[in-house]
């Protein structure tokens, strides 16, 4: 089946803040480039990125930097907008759009989980509204509601501006469906990737990109050329290597990996790849303290030092 977006490797940009969580412009700046050396599939303010914490004056500011990095051929940026209404996402839209900026990553409003009628006049209203712009649903639990086969079919039907979506847990049976049965671009990590390019085109969300980028990349072309044996034992070492990475954080408290907010572990993540990410997360959120990362460091490197760059 024929996909309305492009295939590839999608990686989130982290927001770094100083300890009075200002925005650090020339620290972002450096992490967008270095991401670039790898992947032309990038976007800010997912969840990692703390779109749902983001002011309005502080969304403005990293936008217009964001803007400013990615403005170049071969280069797929996208601005994530985590909002609460249809109003707000829209408003949140425009301010971006009126940047620059064509393709959006949205997800379903969290204050109540929405029926099968409210998504459909969302992802109408918000689309709608931008008729020159491509979207992404962000679909993921957090909203409420997580989206099946059947719910993108009838959405796509309707709704020719949606043209993928990005799901952090899938499960083989979802994938497949997903693949084979909508004209989505999905966007799945590594493992699900190499299960669901058996059915037909998929793409990957990595949150390990920036630290496993010739992996990753590599991940992608055995399983866009059909060498989905390799793409499956390629995907299990990713994920072991995530793990082996995060271990000594998540075994560090006894809540596990809900220890902390995303953003907290995808910054280790970008500081372990070389670039100078504080720690600091928007209040109230805590961050991983210099010890922790350390501990995790020393994991990764023991088991895949020869993975890193």
């Amino acid at each position: 089946m024929s996909k309305r977006y492009h295939q590839g490797v999608l990686v989130s940009c982290e927001i770094p803040w100083d300890e009075n969580q200002r925005f650090m412009e020339d620290v972002f700046r450096a992490e967008v480039r270095a991401t670039l050396k790898s992947f032309g599939n990038l976007y800010i303010f997912g969840t990692a990125g703390e779109g749902y914490g983001v002011t309005e004056g502080q969304f403005r500011a990293v936008v217009r930097t964001f803007r400013e990095e990615t403005d170049r051929d071969g280069v797929h940026p996208m601005v994530g907008v985590i909002a609460m209404s249809t109003a707000q996402a829209v408003e949140r839209i425009e301010t971006a759009h009126d940047i620059g900026f064509r393709t959006f990553q949205i997800c379903l409003p969290s204050w109540r989980t929405v029926t099968d009628e409210e998504y459909m006049i969302f992802f109408k209203e918000v689309c709608g509204a931008f008729p020159d712009s491509k979207f992404l649903h962000y679909n993921l639990a957090l909203a409420g509601r997580v989206l099946g086969a059947d719910d993108y079919r009838r959405i796509e039907d309707s709704v020719p501006n949606l043209v993928a979506t990005k799901t952090g847990s899938v499960s083989p049976d979802e994938i497949r469906e997903l693949v084979t049965r909508t004209s989505l671009q999905h966007f799945v990590g590594e493992t699900a990737f190499a299960v669901g390019s058996r059915s037909g085109e998929c793409s990957i969300l990595s949150s390990g990109g920036i630290l496993f980028p010739d992996r990753v990349n590599e991940l992608l072309r055995l399983g866009a050329s059909g060498r989905f044996d390799e793409a499956e034992r390629l995907a299990a070492e990713l994920q072991r290597a995530v793990l082996t990475f995060f271990r000594p954080a998540s075994e560090s408290t006894h809540l596990g990996f809900d220890a902390r907010v995303h953003g907290a572990w995808d910054k280790m993540f970008k500081r372990a790849a070389g670039l100078e990410m504080p720690f600091t997360m928007l209040s109230p959120y805590q961050h991983w303290d210099e010890e922790i990362y350390e501990a995790c460091l020393r994991a990764v490197k023991a088991e895949f030092g020869d993975w890193l760059r």
